[in-house]
């Protein structure tokens, strides 16, 4: 069950990492030609495939690895209602993406189901198709607070898929860890409307911190044994620069598949398209599977396929990213939707991001967007 880590032991220089290339539009031939194929590929052959759309910055958690209470406080200002992108502008940039290969959406946050009217935004979305007219596969991650009441219209609404934040079944750990004292009861009753609703299949993240939560691993894999939901143990990473990230707070992921083996035996499985993040592993007795997500210690930036809209219209191609394209501007002051598409496909024809292949100690140091601002 043992595998080998690739985390450096030096530093090494992000400038090259890190310097966004200036984006040049394409041209009107080659933008044809990216059309035709449906397939947009970066300098490592990376395809355009995944869209994750922040709709909103705020959140009614304050969870310490993403938005910590003595940064995100009471006086904390969020962005003004203006400047967030509009359903309608959200909804074309989409259809842009899709007509340059992006086959999935997923709606992110802050907490997405804070934006007002959402299922209004997901219908709208949910009429996209890909060239070859199959429909976008669309899904959303929430922390589970709202689902109770919002998962019936969500689905309605034509959700297909969605995804819930958990870090733990221990009540007093979730509660410390989310810092609103939001108790883990009412979480699994969201996971379970999100299955009544038949927003399936329904998936568990879990950031695992070492010392914070990293003992309550085998409960949370023992409690949706046998369900249907899936549980995806992620490293906790550097993502923005107010989570207080070290090295040593990192549970590998293999330390995480060998505590489950241990109590009930696990086999590998294949993933199910090239770039999935999540390493997939199903209980050898057929009562379902996990997953881990490995970003510091098994970096999987050769096969990233996933660009970020932030609420307010930039657009960022990795998480760990220092700034963004602004496209908003692009969406409001009269640009054809092939202007639109010619500069994304253009920035994503220079995109040379690998932060996770080079991390360090000290590159964790450095400014990067928050995770709130673009989701996860």
């Amino acid at each position: 069950m043992g595998e080998r880590s690739n985390v450096p032991g030096k530093v090494i220089p992000l400038i090259a990492a890190r310097t966004l290339n200036a984006p040049q539009p394409l041209s009107a031939q080659s933008l044809g030609t990216v059309r035709a194929s449906s397939s947009l590929l970066d300098p490592r052959q990376r395809r355009l495939h995944d869209l994750r759309i922040s709709v909103t910055d705020k959140c009614n958690f304050r969870c310490t690895y993403c938005m910590p209470k003595d940064v995100f406080g009471p006086g904390y200002k969020f962005l003004p209602h203006d400047a967030l992108l509009s359903f309608e502008e959200i909804t074309r940039f989409a259809k842009i993406s899709g007509q340059l290969g992006v086959e999935k959406l997923r709606l992110t946050g802050g907490e997405p189901t804070l934006r007002r009217n959402l299922p209004t935004l997901i219908g709208m979305l949910s009429l996209l198709r890909t060239p070859s007219d199959t429909p976008l596969d669309l899904t959303l991650t929430t922390n589970g607070s709202t689902l109770v009441k919002q998962a019936k219209a969500l689905k309605d609404a034509g959700l297909q898929r969605i995804t819930v934040s958990l870090d733990s079944m221990n009540d007093a750990v979730f509660r410390a860890m989310n810092d609103v004292d939001f108790p883990v009861a009412d979480v699994l009753r969201g996971i379970d409307a999100a299955l009544a609703a038949g927003l399936t299949p329904v998936k568990v993240n879990m950031v695992v911190k070492r010392g914070v939560n990293d003992h309550t691993v085998v409960e949370m894999a023992k409690h949706f044994k046998g369900t249907g939901v899936v549980v995806r143990f992620i490293e906790f990473m550097d993502v923005g620069a107010t989570n207080g990230w070290r090295m040593d707070d990192v549970m590998p992921s293999r330390d995480v598949v060998a505590a489950i083996h241990a109590v009930t035996p696990l086999v590998a499985v294949d993933p199910h398209y090239e770039g999935e993040v999540a390493e997939r592993w199903r209980y050898a007795d057929g009562t379902g599977e996990i997953g881990v997500i490995s970003s510091v210690t098994q970096a999987f930036c050769s096969t990233c396929s996933r660009a970020r809209l932030s609420t307010d219209g930039k657009i960022y191609t990795c998480l760990f990213a220092d700034h963004g394209v602004d496209f908003r501007k692009l969406l409001r002051d009269g640009s054809s939707d092939d202007d639109i598409a010619a500069l994304l496909a253009g920035l994503w024809q220079v995109r040379t991001d690998r932060y996770s292949e080079i991390r360090t100690a000290d590159t964790a140091k450095l400014r990067k967007v928050e995770m709130s601002y673009i989701g996860g």
